[in-house]
């Protein structure tokens, strides 16, 4: 079977990962977050800051100890010694790749018919199509279409941040510590804005296409995180500089009518179009990571050998990227974003939970072979942190209302049933 090709450095992975957690968001829930939080918000972010570094250590250590596509499947197959726990974190993986693909794509309708009254439907049909098109036509130019769109909502939020902390306030007057609903309110908007730290897991999944990835993958990974971070912690904090909690709830499109205030209209436009690269860039690499997982299980036994194929101009691997497509048009006809955003974070937490395990497990599985990246902090072959990213993530899972839970066990339960009649025709 051909190979994909490696034309990946550590700039374009770095910015791969920030585009990847940079998308949708923050631009959309940063709102509904401050509902429950108030301005005690970015307390929310450094603590998803907290969950997500503790995975991506983890990530860092399997993507260097096993560079290959459809990462979640290979880390924990290795890790249980388990094709069919493998296959269920993997297949959870797709699908939330796909609904989060399709969704955002909805999201992007929204901006568009704000803009141009272009219906919502046809701008997320139409930009699954292109965005598909560019995942085709090779791994260098998804790329460097991520990382253009990645600088693009960079600088939308480099505005959110100048105006924020440039206009004279009366800083004595804001209490960045009130919150209207406690300790609690921060819970629920630290789970709610984890959805926005989502992403950094699929660089794992380009493992294949990245230059010396036993080096690259753990510097792109934690990089990423580190970045988007800091911009999550200083974009929060402006925001409520500038409009307070109460109307960055009440908000439907809150950073733009955060740079409202200070810019005007213009300064919602300009959000709004950027807002548009923002959500782009989210589906995008969410098509590409998807269709990656599709050909690493495929070439793996675990899916059709045929979803393994690999084009032989573009050297990607075409029949799932069509069959990535398809499946994305057909849940854009659904969704809402808040309930979809929680059933994605459910499943990450889910696969986070399966990932810190994995490094544990494997310490003791496969003792002796070389680690390129060690997750740090040790008890002899015991990972410390790895086990407290294990316990944050089981904590999360509780927090979730029960028909998100439900939902969430019930794409579990397809991904059984579609392993056990796959396995029986083979």
């Amino acid at each position: 079977m051909a190979s994909l090709s490696r034309h990946i450095g550590l700039f374009h992975l770095t910015m791969y990962g920030v585009g990847l957690i940079l998308g949708a968001g923050i631009y959309v829930l940063i709102g509904e977050a401050a509902g429950f939080a108030g301005n005690a918000l970015w307390i929310s972010f450094i603590l998803g800051a907290i969950v997500a570094a503790f995975a991506g250590l983890s990530y860092s250590e399997l993507t260097a100890l096993f560079p290959r596509a459809a990462a979640e499947y290979v880390f924990v197959k290795e890790g249980f010694r388990s094709d069919f726990i493998g296959f269920i974190i993997g297949w959870l993986t797709i699908l939330t790749s796909i609904i989060v693909a399709a969704t955002v794509a909805l999201g992007f309708g929204g901006y568009m018919q704000e803009l141009t009254n272009i219906p919502i439907l046809v701008s997320a049909l139409a930009i699954l199509g292109i965005l598909s098109f560019v995942n085709f036509i090779g791994i260098k130019e998804s790329a460097w279409a991520n990382t253009i769109f990645a600088i693009i909502t960079i600088s939308g939020l480099a505005i959110i941040i100048v105006i924020g902390f440039s206009f004279p306030i009366e800083e004595a007057e804001i209490d960045y510590f009130e919150n209207p609903m406690g300790f609690n309110g921060i819970i629920l908007a630290f789970v709610l804005v984890f959805f926005a730290f989502i992403g950094f897991e699929d660089i794992a999944n380009v493992a294949e296409e990245v230059k010396r990835p036993q080096r690259t993958m753990p510097r792109g990974i934690m990089l990423s995180v580190l970045i988007t971070t800091i911009i999550y912690i200083l974009v929060s904090l402006a925001s409520i500089r500038i409009v307070g909690w109460e109307q960055l709830a009440e908000s439907s499109a809150p950073l733009a009518f955060v740079a409202e205030q200070r810019l005007g209209e213009q300064g919602h436009f300009i959000l709004s179009v950027i807002a548009l690269f923002a959500t782009a860039s989210t589906i995008l690499i969410t098509l590409v990571a998807g269709a990656r997982i599709f050909y690493g299980m495929a070439r793996d036994g675990s899916l059709p050998s045929r979803l393994g194929l690999i084009h032989h101009k573009t050297k990607t691997p075409w029949i799932a990227v069509v069959l990535i497509l398809v499946t994305a048009i057909g849940f854009s006809f659904i969704g809402d974003i808040l309930i979809v955003a929680n059933i994605v974070v459910f499943a990450v937490v889910v696969t986070f939970a399966m990932i810190n395990l994995a490094v544990i497990l494997l310490r003791y599985v496969k003792p002796d072979v070389e680690r390129p990246y060690r997750v740090p902090v040790n008890i002899g072959r015991f990972p410390i942190l790895p086990l407290f990213g294990l316990g944050a993530t089981i904590y999360m899972a509780t927090q979730f209302e029960l028909q998100i839970i439900l939902v969430g066990l019930g794409i579990i339960a397809s991904g059984a049933i579609f392993y056990v009649v796959y396995k029986k025709r083979k």
